[in-house]
């Protein structure tokens, strides 16, 4: 999977259109330039959301109603054409010019990050390391962002009977009554999630055991808020059981207390939680291990792989383990990183697509790859 090119209208400060290269692409430039904004586009472009803002309209250049980011995407001898607009709030994918839905939208461009952000994964809540979670099981099913959507759909239909209830004094029998289908379909909906993300968090370990580009004594142990509470190789039953028995305080609580939306996933380094004991280098080298195996998973299932997107390089790891892992990834993936600090990539340069970023638009730069014959429409 080869990201060809990149257009950026009104997003950010970027303008122009982009030919990347196949393999390293380093983009250079000062503070506040527009760096970190072009990887912000291909984020956008795989995952129709950004790394930096929950609200998308903010990434709008101020004083336009309207911004875009299309790209040519090549797999083997297949091209694609996508595209996200942004019109205040509302969201349009497309792909060859044609409207898609979300669900065969993913996936056509997939892509991992490492962010000063995403360190929220190893030393922030529990939100973040589900998201980690989720967004590597989407990476190898798609479909699996319905059944999490649906989830989310059910659970805030229960929450809102069991606030209602409250308000209108109801009891716990009539409670009972409005709440069990939504418990029933819960329970169907809770039983994937829970499924996939073992399974993940299965294959995620069997790659670190195996090791990459270093050697490290990391472990993850997916956390369910079932855990002691009876078996969890029969999840349904069990799950069926505690909502039963805790109903009396969801309704004291006025929110669903049982579920994967309560679950968390524990990070250890030598047996000892990175959340609370890791150093800040070590934090990172965790997160960094984690993008790499996820990246791992994927093109074994796949048999391809993702594009990477490195932020700040510089910023977050030193240089003999940015050599280190810029060699580790050469062949493997089409890698995008930036950095404000020309000498920590320097014995890359020769063999990198080199971007000078000022001002939103590429001042200085080429692909390097055999032959480019890709542009934008």
């Amino acid at each position: 999977m080869i990201l060809e090119c990149i257009e950026a209208h009104h997003f950010r400060n970027l303008s122009g259109p982009i030919l990347w290269g196949s393999g390293l692409n380093i983009i250079l430039g000062n503070n506040g330039q527009g760096k970190t904004n072009w990887l912000e586009g291909i984020y956008l472009l795989s995952r129709t959301k950004s790394f930096r803002t929950q609200r998308l309209q903010e990434s709008i250049r101020f004083g336009q109603e309207m911004a875009f980011v299309r790209g040519k995407v090549s797999s083997g001898e297949l091209l694609r054409d996508l595209q996200v607009t942004l019109q205040g709030s509302r969201k349009l994918i497309s792909v060859n010019g044609k409207r898609e839905q979300l669900v065969r939208y993913l996936g056509q461009l997939q892509v991992f990050a490492f962010t000063s952000g995403e360190l929220e994964v190893v030393r922030g809540m529990p939100e973040a390391r589900r998201r980690f979670i989720d967004r590597g099981v989407a990476s190898l099913r798609p479909a699996y962002v319905q059944t999490l959507s649906n989830y989310k759909k059910v659970l805030k239909q229960k929450n809102r009977i069991l606030k209602d209830s409250i308000e209108i004094g109801l009891s716990l029998a009539e409670t009972e009554d409005l709440v069990a289908p939504w418990n029933e379909q819960l329970v169907n909906l809770a039983h994937q999630v829970h499924q996939s993300r073992t399974d993940y968090i299965g294959r995620i370990n069997e790659v670190l055991e195996r090791g990459l580009f270093e050697r490290s004594e990391i472990q993850i142990r997916y956390v369910s808020s079932l855990n002691g509470k009876g078996d969890l190789h029969d999840y349904k039953s069990l799950l069926d059981h505690r909502l039963n028995l805790r109903l009396e305080a969801e309704l004291s609580a006025g929110s669903a207390l049982i579920g994967p939306h309560r679950d968390d996933l524990e990070i250890l380094l030598e047996g000892h939680e990175m959340r609370v004991y890791g150093s800040a280098g070590q934090q990172r080298s965790a997160l960094l291990l984690l993008d790499l195996a996820a990246i791992s998973v994927y093109n074994s299932w796949h048999h391809d792989y993702p594009l990477f997107l490195i932020d700040d390089v510089d910023a977050e790891l030193d240089e003999e383990r940015i050599n280190s892992l810029l060699e580790y990834l050469e062949g493997r993936t089409q890698t995008f990183i930036t950095t404000s600090k020309r000498s920590h990539v320097e014995k890359f340069m020769s063999r990198a697509s080199v971007y000078e970023i000022e001002d939103g638009k590429v001042t200085n730069g080429e692909p390097k790859r055999d032959s480019v014959s890709t542009t934008l429409a």
